[in-house]
């Protein structure tokens, strides 16, 4: 194995959304890591699904196309 390509390998403390501490090996560039999210927390696994406001995003992106058309018309002009 060549040296100096491997990256560093240690170990880890992982800390779930619930206050968990679990211990794993891994490269990640700390030694400890804070989840914001998984699989106690996560709304797939739950079952507490949450609807996205589609209809405001659809309604902001309209708004914003439509003042890039107007820009667009008077630049042309």
């Amino acid at each position: 194995m060549k040296k100096g390509i491997h990256p560093y390998y240690h170990n880890l403390e992982v800390v779930m959304t619930d206050g968990t501490v679990f211990h794993t090996r891994s490269c990640y560039k700390s030694d400890k890591m804070v989840l914001d999210i998984d699989s106690k927390s996560h709304p797939f696994y739950t079952g507490k699904q949450t609807l996205v406001d589609t209809a405001g995003r659809v309604d902001r992106f309209k708004k914003r196309a439509e003042k890039t058309q107007d820009l667009m018309a008077r630049r042309k002009k």
